[in-house]
């Protein structure tokens, strides 16, 4: 079981740039697939950003262009560069490892508010 741990949210004005934090426990951080997920109020959690263990990287269409998803592995640290915020950003952020099916595979942590305000 890997443990996870968000950080770096808080509240920023639209067109704002925040960067988020997820350290995670474990040697086989390395060799995971990383995504970073959201969750609004009366909303499903949703995938917003991916990153393979070899850097490759996807986007859900929402945030491609404003929305850079990186890791560290020496770290075990994927970050979230957000830029651009729209006030639809808001929701609760949480990291998670994607397995082979596409699915988040771990349980989630606290995850990380960001709001943004118009």
């Amino acid at each position: 079981q890997v443990q996870l741990v968000e950080s770096g949210g808080g509240l920023v004005q639209a067109g704002g740039s925040l960067r988020l934090s997820c350290a995670a426990s474990g040697s086989i951080f390395s060799i995971n697939d990383m995504g970073w997920y959201r969750q609004a109020p009366g909303n499903q959690r949703e995938l917003v950003a991916a990153v393979t263990s070899g850097g490759i990287t996807n986007y859900a269409d929402s945030v491609k262009g404003r929305f850079t998803i990186s890791r560290d592995n020496a770290k075990n640290t994927v970050y979230l560069q957000m830029n651009s915020l729209k006030p639809e950003d808001t929701a609760v952020y949480y990291c998670n490892v994607i397995g082979p099916l596409g699915s988040p595979t771990q349980s989630w942590g606290q995850g990380t508010q960001v709001t943004v305000s118009s």
